[in-house]
């Protein structure tokens, strides 16, 4: 478990080295404040290369209307770089090494 004390998860040193010693080439996120905590995450992890799926049905906000917008703008503008899905679609795929 790594503790984060700022919106992006990747602002605490100890996510990063954990995936580099495990040698993750992408993430799966999921979360609360989805236009807050996820966004800074999520655009974190963008920076560092990692593509990333959103689990759209496993991330919840206190701001529908921001909830909403972010779903939107993960599925259009960022497309390339996240993909959406459910949590029974990435249960279904999980192939654990």
């Amino acid at each position: 478990m790594i503790n984060k004390s700022r919106y992006s998860a990747f602002a605490e040193p100890a996510l990063l080295r954990h995936l580099q010693e495990r040698g993750a080439d992408s993430l799966i996120v999921t979360g609360s404040e989805t236009d807050v905590c996820v966004l800074g995450t999520v655009m974190g992890a963008i920076d560092l290369g990692y593509p990333v799926v959103l689990v759209h049905d496993a991330v919840c906000s206190s701001s529908d209307a921001g909830h909403d917008s972010m779903l939107a703008l993960y599925r259009g503008r960022y497309s390339e770089q996240i993909a959406t899905a459910s949590a029974q679609e990435v249960l279904d795929r999980w192939k654990p090494s």
